[in-house]
Protein backbone atom coordinates (compact mmCIF):
# COMPACT_ATOMS: atom_id res chain seq x y z
CA UNK A 1 0.00 0.00 0.00
CA UNK A 2 1.11 3.43 -1.21
CA UNK A 3 1.91 5.89 1.38
CA UNK A 4 -0.36 8.79 0.97
CA UNK A 5 1.29 11.57 2.94
CA UNK A 6 4.75 13.29 3.28
CA UNK A 7 7.20 12.22 5.63
CA UNK A 8 9.14 14.73 6.74
CA UNK A 9 12.65 13.71 5.63
CA UNK A 10 11.33 14.08 2.00
CA UNK A 11 10.24 17.72 3.37
CA UNK A 12 13.65 18.78 4.55
CA UNK A 13 15.49 17.29 2.41
CA UNK A 14 13.20 19.69 -0.08
CA UNK A 15 13.90 22.69 2.34
CA UNK A 16 18.05 21.63 2.23
CA UNK A 17 18.16 21.28 -1.60
CA UNK A 18 16.14 24.38 -2.95
CA UNK A 19 14.95 26.96 -0.03
CA UNK A 20 17.94 26.70 2.65
CA UNK A 21 19.88 29.31 0.91
CA UNK A 22 17.60 32.02 -0.11
CA UNK A 23 16.23 34.51 2.28
CA UNK A 24 13.03 33.16 3.90
CA UNK A 25 10.98 36.62 3.53
CA UNK A 26 11.54 36.61 -0.08
CA UNK A 27 10.13 32.82 -0.08
CA UNK A 28 7.43 33.62 2.12
CA UNK A 29 6.39 36.61 -0.21
CA UNK A 30 6.45 34.91 -3.47
CA UNK A 31 4.79 32.02 -2.08
CA UNK A 32 1.84 34.65 -0.90
CA UNK A 33 1.83 36.40 -4.29
CA UNK A 34 1.59 33.33 -6.19
CA UNK A 35 -1.31 32.05 -3.21
CA UNK A 36 -3.21 35.26 -3.69
CA UNK A 37 -3.20 35.80 -7.41
CA UNK A 38 -2.70 32.10 -8.80
CA UNK A 39 -4.32 29.87 -6.59
CA UNK A 40 -6.72 31.56 -4.00
CA UNK A 41 -10.82 31.86 -4.72
CA UNK A 42 -10.30 35.17 -6.27
CA UNK A 43 -7.45 34.63 -8.70
CA UNK A 44 -6.61 36.02 -11.33
CA UNK A 45 -8.36 34.14 -14.12
CA UNK A 46 -11.75 34.10 -12.10
CA UNK A 47 -11.58 38.01 -11.91
CA UNK A 48 -10.72 38.50 -15.80
CA UNK A 49 -14.04 36.20 -15.98
CA UNK A 50 -15.98 38.00 -13.56
CA UNK A 51 -15.13 41.13 -15.66
CA UNK A 52 -16.35 39.80 -19.05
CA UNK A 53 -19.33 38.66 -17.58
CA UNK A 54 -20.02 41.90 -15.63
CA UNK A 55 -19.52 43.95 -19.63
CA UNK A 56 -22.17 41.37 -20.94
CA UNK A 57 -24.63 42.06 -18.55
CA UNK A 58 -23.90 45.63 -18.63
CA UNK A 59 -24.30 45.39 -22.07
CA UNK A 60 -27.76 43.44 -21.41
CA UNK A 61 -28.96 46.39 -19.39
CA UNK A 62 -28.10 48.86 -21.72
CA UNK A 63 -30.11 46.45 -24.64
CA UNK A 64 -33.13 46.41 -22.13
CA UNK A 65 -33.26 50.41 -21.54
CA UNK A 66 -32.99 51.16 -25.03
CA UNK A 67 -36.12 48.73 -25.56
CA UNK A 68 -37.86 49.98 -22.34
CA UNK A 69 -37.57 53.53 -24.08
CA UNK A 70 -38.60 52.52 -27.30
CA UNK A 71 -41.45 50.69 -25.66
CA UNK A 72 -42.54 53.85 -23.70
CA UNK A 73 -42.79 56.28 -26.48
CA UNK A 74 -44.75 53.87 -28.49
CA UNK A 75 -47.25 53.32 -25.67
CA UNK A 76 -46.80 57.54 -25.55
CA UNK A 77 -47.91 57.59 -28.98
CA UNK A 78 -50.72 54.85 -28.99
CA UNK A 79 -52.42 56.75 -25.74
CA UNK A 80 -52.14 60.27 -27.86
CA UNK A 81 -52.99 59.09 -31.24
CA UNK A 82 -56.14 57.70 -32.54
CA UNK A 83 -55.06 56.82 -36.08
CA UNK A 84 -52.21 55.22 -34.85
CA UNK A 85 -53.83 52.88 -32.27
CA UNK A 86 -56.38 51.69 -34.77
CA UNK A 87 -53.46 50.84 -37.29
CA UNK A 88 -51.76 49.28 -34.60
CA UNK A 89 -54.63 47.22 -33.52
CA UNK A 90 -55.05 46.29 -37.10
CA UNK A 91 -51.63 45.23 -37.89
CA UNK A 92 -50.79 43.31 -34.60
CA UNK A 93 -54.11 42.17 -33.60
CA UNK A 94 -56.18 41.36 -36.64
CA UNK A 95 -58.50 43.88 -35.91
CA UNK A 96 -61.90 45.20 -37.79
CA UNK A 97 -64.79 47.20 -38.21
CA UNK A 98 -67.83 45.34 -38.58
CA UNK A 99 -68.34 46.12 -42.43
CA UNK A 100 -64.99 44.94 -43.18
CA UNK A 101 -63.55 41.61 -44.54
CA UNK A 102 -59.47 40.54 -43.69
CA UNK A 103 -57.89 38.43 -45.78
CA UNK A 104 -54.09 36.96 -44.39
CA UNK A 105 -51.71 36.35 -46.47
CA UNK A 106 -49.04 34.47 -45.29
CA UNK A 107 -46.02 33.74 -47.50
Amino acid sequence: MRKIFFNMTKIKDFYNKYLAGRNKYWVFGIAFVVFTFLIGDMNLINRYRYDKKIKALEKEIELCRQEIERSRKKLKELRTDREGLERFAREEYFMKKQDEDIFIIEE
